[in-house]
């Protein structure tokens, strides 16, 4: 039996493509939608993201949403993309301060004025943009068959910078070591997009799909 999947609209990201991955990466059942009984119904929860985090609290609050993203982010398998990752900690130096969703304890930073214009890489331009490697401090089923230091796409300006080290799943270089996955019990969240990852990401994806939402911080 497929397992179903609800991508939480809230009017911001690549919804499409993130559907289309998933359905491409295993037997699964995808709804995009902002219909709470639908979220709430489905056996695992993607919330993914683009664009600002002001934006995106306002839109979850606007659609009732957010107290529907905490009950999952309680209660079944997660994954956080991008936007939808950094939503999660405290607080984004975004639009002079935005508090976020509170339930990883930390900060988001913008890259600028903390990374140099040049670095092994070559130019460092803002935002980060691009191919770049994801290095695995931390085992967990998601990173089932991903080679350590394997190839994702990143697209941001902004990085997570949580308060305790015991979340980061995995390390990113540009300019400065950011958290670039971050894990905790039935939660999984990247700043990279599996959707646009080819092979690694879909890789990621069906991981996702055949976790039953249990990690005691090792596989």
């Amino acid at each position: 039996m497929s397992t179903s999947v609800a991508v939480i609209d809230y009017g911001m990201g690549n919804l499409r493509s993130v559907s289309k991955a998933l359905e491409h990466a295993g037997n699964c059942r995808v709804a995009v939608t902002a219909e709470r009984d639908r979220i709430l119904a489905a056996d695992r929860v993607v919330f993914p993201g683009v664009g600002a985090l002001r934006d995106c609290m306002a839109e979850l609050r606007r659609r009732d949403l957010e107290e529907v993203v905490r009950h999952c982010l309680a209660h079944k398998p997660f994954l956080g993309i991008c936007l939808g990752m950094q939503a999660l900690l405290d607080f984004s130096e975004e639009n002079q301060g935005t508090p976020g969703l509170g339930v990883m304890a930390g900060r988001v930073l913008h890259f600028d004025g903390r990374i140099p214009s040049a670095g092994a890489q070559g130019p460092l331009k803002i935002p980060h943009m691009g191919w770049n490697r994801v290095h695995r401090v931390r085992a967990h089923p998601l990173w089932a068959d991903i080679p350590q230091d394997g190839w994702f796409y990143f697209v941001h300006s902004y990085y997570v910078q949580p308060e305790h080290a015991e979340g980061v799943a995995a390390t990113t270089e540009y300019g400065l070591r950011f958290t670039s996955a971050l894990a905790w019990d039935n939660v999984f969240a990247v700043q990279f997009h599996p959707e646009k990852s080819q092979h690694l990401g879909l890789r990621l994806l069906a991981n996702f799909l055949r976790w039953d939402g249990t990690w005691n911080g090792t596989v």
